[in-house]
């Protein structure tokens, strides 16, 4: 039997978490839940009900439903910390997507309200937090520790020994070294390389490129 759950949010991110859950784990998504300000025309999100995140205990009962924050790296993740707290105070189970493509092998030492996608891998001995947001293609190295409410994009190398604080952002491809410490709160742009520890609020931006002066009109051998 399937196990039923509610999702916060009606944003993209809500309707990635809706298709993975649906099409790729043992949970059953029976509504969608928002601030009553936020519920869209028609009350339905995935031809599922929205209803509000102020009476949702009421409808959907904790100990039948468990639940599921789906929201996005807004505000420093910020948001998402909000709800997952309010969620958890009053009564549900979060739980965590975990996807069937991703290679895990630290004996599940994962939080709940984690949502981990394809082709992640995570080596022996990391630790993920609680609500943490790990998008495609990352490779955790060991004996990392993700502290909780980080949201990782994509394709990001984190070498082994890692400590990275919570509440991090690190953008796509970002490369960082073994055996440094990222402080809490900070932002690691996309395609920076981290070779030394950093502190906590920081931010850090890896080097755009920039237009040629020659013109593609001029090159031949392409």
């Amino acid at each position: 039997m399937m196990k039923k759950i509610i999702i916060f949010g009606v944003s993209d991110a809500a309707e990635l978490a809706y298709y993975y859950f649906t099409n790729d784990s043992d949970y059953q998504v029976t509504a969608f839940t928002v601030d009553s300000k936020y519920i869209p025309e028609g009350g339905k999100f995935c031809g599922l009900p929205v209803v509000e995140f102020e009476n949702v205990v009421n409808i959907y009962p904790t100990d039948e439903y468990n639940f599921f924050v789906a929201v996005g790296y807004s505000n420093l993740n910020k948001i998402r910390e909000e709800k997952y707290h309010i969620a958890r105070s009053i009564g549900y189970k979060l739980v965590s997507y975990i996807s069937s493509k991703a290679i895990i092998l630290n004996n599940n030492c994962i939080g709940d309200n984690c949502f981990i996608l394809e082709n992640n891998i995570i080596q022996p001995f990391v630790n993920i937090g609680n609500n943490i947001t790990l998008w495609s293609g990352n490779h955790i190295g060991h004996h990392t520790k993700v502290g909780d409410h980080c949201f990782l994009a994509s394709h990001i190398v984190i070498s082994g020994r890692v400590n990275i604080g919570k509440s991090c952002f690190i953008g796509v491809n970002a490369t960082l070294r073994d055996n440094i410490s990222v402080g809490k709160q900070c932002v690691i742009g996309a395609g920076t390389l981290l070779l030394n520890d950093v502190e906590e609020f920081g931010v850090y931006k890896g080097h755009a490129t920039h237009r040629s002066k020659a013109s593609s009109m001029r090159i031949s051998k392409i």
